[in-house]
């Protein structure tokens, strides 16, 4: 059977397909890794394992024309953020080359009053893991969670999306060019099935899975039967708070530009705007302006703002759920027309409690906007979610800023900024939106074996 194609967007045409991994290559592949987890982590140093992650990034920068364009080839997403995402691969590469001392240093810890001699806590591997990926950032999603595990020193086994398989190849292949050693990373075109089982072996200590709510609770629930650690990243339904402004242009054109980065097709992406009473009108009028400006058109285009979504069934999904929102009393505001796999950007009002869009996430350019009276009915729709991944608040009230921050129910806020992630920037959620962390300093302790050294007198 094979799973994993390359697709195009727009057609759906088949371009190019992949055979999945056989059982018995499979297992070969968890041996190696386990085998080389055992000698490459006790022989390599931190610095290095950091050198062969600067050889990375170069490697990137290098390529980062070809990993663009496969990118845009797989998924659509527009040629410019494509360029981006790469070179954002690059830059957290390097970050964690150039913090590996720092985050891998032990740790002193200060004894109880009496105590003699002393203790620490030292940092190490803990063996091989497995990452499954999603396609709409196919080499930053690799890049987290890479980086960081690669550096401690554990081997990474790494199943992509199966509409990603060009980009899985490139990006094994810059590992390997960069002189990591066999075994260290591995592509394997794995199946669901497939996957379960390497979680299931006990060579294998740990699962990072983004994605959606569906496959989050199925990976975790086998992880949890094996005593299998696991990172999950999983949907967002991120809200857009605004409750005073000295600028509501800019704050509209933050606003059009997260929800249509990547086509609408972004875990972190503000999906809710939630704005407060005396401004709403005012917001509307315009924000619908801005996404009215913006029209679907060639990914591969530079300048391309927005793009078709990913594949036919991320279009139909997206038709049948603005027919549902629409069919139980949502107002289209302006947008919903679809052509082939590419939607007009859409805004809707009038989404109430009892509509299944004021909790679904739509990953698609579909935004919902809502008035609020004032900050407390902000934060009430706000955390009226399952999930909790990132948010957005823009206010020119500091004090408010922290007091809504702080009640807001995410593992992320940024105020009166989007777009603002950042190597050293942890990244992750709460709730539905999954647990753990990835990105700065948190990425490179999650999958650690954080062994306590205790020295008598």
């Amino acid at each position: 059977m094979t799973d994993y194609a390359v697709t195009d967007p727009t057609t759906g045409e088949v371009l190019r397909t992949f055979p999945t991994i056989t059982d018995d290559e499979l297992r070969a592949v968890i041996a190696r890794a386990d085998r080389t987890h055992a000698e490459w982590s006790r022989t390599s140093t931190v610095a290095d394992r950091a050198a062969l992650l600067h050889r990375v990034a170069e490697l990137y920068r290098e390529r980062r024309d070809d990993l663009a364009a496969t990118i845009v080839r797989e998924m659509a997403k527009p040629i410019d953020q494509a360029v981006g995402e790469v070179d954002f691969c690059a830059d957290i590469y390097d970050y964690y080359a150039d913090h590996a001392e720092e985050f891998l240093a032990d740790q002193p810890i200060t004894l109880a009053e009496g105590s003699e001699g002393s203790a620490f806590i030292r940092k190490s591997s803990v063996g091989v893991l497995l990452g499954i990926m999603p396609w709409n950032f196919p080499a930053y999603q690799i890049a987290r969670f890479a980086g960081p595990n690669l550096l401690i020193g554990n081997t990474v086994l790494l199943k992509h999306a199966p509409q990603c398989p060009e980009s899985a190849l490139a990006i094994e292949a810059v590992f390997h060019d960069a002189g990591f050693p066999e075994g260290a990373y591995t592509n394997v075109f794995a199946t669901n099935d497939q996957a379960a089982d390497v979680i299931a072996d006990p060579r294998v200590q740990g699962v990072s899975l983004t994605g959606s709510a569906r496959a989050g609770a199925a990976v975790a629930e086998v992880a949890g039967r094996n005593l299998t650690k696991v990172v999950l990243e999983l949907g967002g339904s991120d809200p857009f708070i605004l409750l005073s402004t000295d600028d509501l242009d800019a704050v509209v054109e933050s606003a059009v530009a997260t929800r249509l980065e990547g086509n609408g097709q972004v875990c972190n992406a503000a999906k809710r705007f939630l704005v407060a009473d005396h401004l709403y009108d005012d917001f509307l009028a315009k924000f619908t302006a801005g996404m009215s400006a913006v029209s679907p058109t060639d990914p591969t285009t530079p300048g391309a703002e927005l793009g078709p979504l990913s594949s036919p069934a991320a279009a139909d999904r997206l038709q049948e759920q603005l027919a549902a929102a629409t069919a139980q009393g949502a107002t289209v505001v302006t947008g919903g027309e679809r052509e082939g796999n590419a939607f007009t950007p859409t805004v809707l009002t009038d989404v109430t409690p009892e509509n299944d869009a004021y909790r679904d996430e739509f990953f698609g350019p579909v935004a919902a906007v809502y008035r609020v009276e004032d900050e407390d009915a902000a934060i009430e729709l706000a955390n009226d979610t399952p999930y909790g991944l990132g948010s957005y608040l823009f206010t020119t009230d500091a004090e408010q800023a922290l007091r809504v921050a702080d009640r807001i129910e995410a593992g992320m806020v940024y105020v009166n900024i989007v777009g603002a992630d950042s190597p050293e920037l942890p990244f992750g959620g709460v709730k539905a939106s999954g647990f753990g962390r990835e990105l700065g300093p948190l990425g490179a302790d999650e999958f650690v074996n954080k062994k306590l050294i205790r020295i008598g007198a």
